[in-house]
């Protein structure tokens, strides 16, 4: 089933995608892909050293966790034409190991792009834990197809 045309957004429109569970392995994945192996996420004896007093997931791996999520609700299934922009995006609080990430969209605006088949449109993201806490939050931008005439 394809996703949600440019035209089936609507200002106001609400979205919660399921959860994930971020592993020990999702870090050290994410640390070889990039190249930030940090102690603070990969050295449980220094981490523990900090005022977190653990381990925590790279930011940029939360927000990675939670554009995957927003892929799986199939909402921008094969309609997505791409990822423009991330602004404001703010690290809230820290995801540790065994927390479950969750993203909320409530879409803030539309704008009609004709040239380009389609439109551009605005969500402000909520990230939050298991416990509804907020972690991350900003808004991504991004051009979606127009319906089939």
């Amino acid at each position: 089933m394809p996703g949600l045309y440019f035209e089936e957004f609507s200002i106001g429109q609400k979205i919660t995608t399921v959860g994930r569970t971020v592993g020990e392995s999702d870090i050290f994945g994410f640390a070889g892909l990039t190249g930030d192996f940090n102690q603070i996420h990969t050295d449980a004896a220094f981490a523990s050293q900090t005022q977190f007093g653990q381990r925590i997931a790279h930011g940029l791996l939360g927000l990675s966790i939670a554009v995957g999520l927003i892929m799986r609700t199939g909402l921008l299934e094969g309609t997505v034409l791409a990822f423009r922009e991330i602004n404001e995006w703010k690290f809230v609080k820290p995801f540790f190991i065994g927390d479950t990430i969750s993203a909320e969209l409530e879409v803030t605006e539309t704008k009609a792009l004709p040239r380009i088949g389609g439109g551009s449109m605005t969500a402000l993201v909520t990230v939050k834990n298991q416990n509804g806490e907020t972690c991350q939050k900003g808004s991504l931008n991004l051009l979606v197809l127009s319906k089939p005439k």
